[in-house]
Formats: structure tokens, C-alpha cells, sequence
């Protein structure tokens, strides 16, 4: 059995994407036509797989042509996988700080109020969650407590849940079955209001999970790997500029 559980983690910010696309394709598969000539479609148990794809990233520094011919070396073979964060920074349900939603704050300085030697503070997630019912692999259902949520959750979102083996597992949903009543938890002695729902995904759980498993709704991550066929060459056009398109499936 494959191990997806110790993999680095692209660094989306660094190749500086101009268009970030995620999706749940292959759901699906042909059944056939019934009596009227209409073709009938039949659920995969194991549902649709994640892609993504960073498209026209702007490399122009050396460093971060270091860093594309790494991907490189590490990706091109089809074998190896590496987390790719869903940016889902616009339209989650996260506060609105300066202007702008916020799924992480960063700079936060020790209990003292000092940071560290270059001026950096600790980060975290300004919304995530946890699961409050045990559910099995495969569970189309799941029933999640979202903290800090600045709206409910309604149409659509994405979170990640990271497995033991199978790693981290990006989840959408399709439709909020169950809406419980809120309320305020108390973590670590500070008070969260929460909101509770049961809700029904569009990606089948990858492995089962524990009721108080954490949901990362911030960033969501899925551990992937280039499709086949697909490999990052190194391309440098005039001016030391290149602007390479990656593409990303789900390992499995």
C-alpha cells in the first residue's frame, strides 16, 4: 500500500500563479442507454479524483527557477507526490481583515510579544473545524463543527483532512443536509462560537476518520502528482522570464 502521509508541499505563493484552477472530475461512468435512448450514468463508489492545475506561473528570479527545476526532478517521473494547497482564499467562509478575507494570520509574536531573529511571528488559521462523528471510508456523509465561520456554510466549500496513510485529502460538499444549533466551545481557555452541520460530499471519504479529527479549511490541501503524460521542462524565454503552466491529480 502506497504512503502519502510524508510529502513536501508546494509552495504556491513562490511561483506565483496567474490562475489557480481545481476540479472532481471522472464521478462517473457509462451504463449504458435505457428504453427511450437515454444514456443511463452510474456513481463510482470510489467517486470523482481532485485535479489542479497553476497555470501561467510568473518565474523570473533565480531562486524560484532553482525551485521549478526541483519540481522537476522530484515530479517528472509520475511516482512522487507533493501536497498542493486549493486556494480557496476569496470566497471561503472567512472574517473580512482589512478590506479582504482572511483565512490565516500571520506575525503572531511569542507570549512575551517578541518575534523571532528575522522578524517573523507564528501563523494560524483564522476558521477550521473538526468531524464529530466516526465515519468510514468511502462515507459520502459527514458530520463536521466549523469554528469561527464569518458566514454558514451553504453552496459550496472545500476543506482537507489529513489521513494516516492516505495523507492530506481535499472534500467538498454539495448540499448542507442537517444545519444543528450553533454554539461556543472552549479551547485551550479561550471561547470559539461554532456551527454544526451534516453535509453531503462531492469527493468519498479517502479513508475512515475519528470524531475530533481537525478539518483545515484554510488553504486546503491534496496530495497529488503530475498526470501521465504531463512533464515540467525547463523553459527560459527572453529576459531570464519563463511562465509554466503545472498540472496536478490526485494520487490514489
Amino acid at each position: 500500500m502506497s504512503k502519502y502521509s510524508s510529502v513536501p508541499t508546494l509552495n504556491m505563493d513562490f511561483i506565483m500563479p496567474a490562475k489557480v484552477t481545481f476540479d472532481t472530475p471522472g464521478g462517473g461512468v457509462d451504463g449504458g442507454r435505457n428504453g427511450m435512448g437515454d444514456a443511463i450514468s452510474i456513481n463510482l463508489s470510489g467517486g470523482p479524483i481532485v485535479t489542479a492545475t497553476a497555470e501561467n506561473c510568473f518565474i523570473h528570479e533565480p531562486e524560484q527557477f532553482e525551485y521549478l527545476g526541483w519540481l522537476r526532478a522530484y515530479l517528472n517521473s509520475g511516482v512522487r507526490f507533493i501536497n498542493v494547497p486549493l486556494l480557496n482564499d476569496w470566497y471561503g467562509p472567512f472574517p473580512i481583515i482589512g478590506g479582504v478575507p482572511t483565512p490565516i494570520v500571520a506575525g503572531i509574536p511569542h507570549s512575551d510579544g517578541s518575534l523571532f531573529s528575522d522578524e517573523s511571528g507564528y501563523s494560524q488559521a483564522t476558521v477550521w473545524g473538526q468531524v464529530m462523528e466516526d465515519a468510514a471510508q468511502y462515507a459520502g456523509i459527514v458530520r463536521i463543527r466549523v469554528y469561527n465561520p464569518a458566514r454558514p456554510l451553504r453552496h459550496n466549500d472545500w476543506f482537507s483532512i489529513y489521513h494516516d496513510i492516505k495523507g492530506w485529502r481535499a472534500y467538498s460538499y454539495w448540499d448542507v443536509l442537517d444545519r444543528y444549533d450553533d454554539g461556543v466551545e472552549t479551547i485551550g481557555g479561550y471561547e470559539f462560537p461554532f456551527q454544526e452541520y451534516r453535509l453531503a460530499l462531492d469527493v468519498p471519504l479517502r479513508a475512515p476518520v475519528l470524531a475530533g479529527t481537525r478539518i483545515e479549511l484554510a488553504r486546503p490541501m491534496c496530495v497529488m502528482k503530475f498526470p501521465m503524460g504531463f512533464t515540467l521542462p525547463t523553459d527560459i524565454e527572453g529576459f531570464y522570464q519563463s511562465n509554466p503552466t503545472l498540472q496536478f491529480t490526485e494520487g490514489k
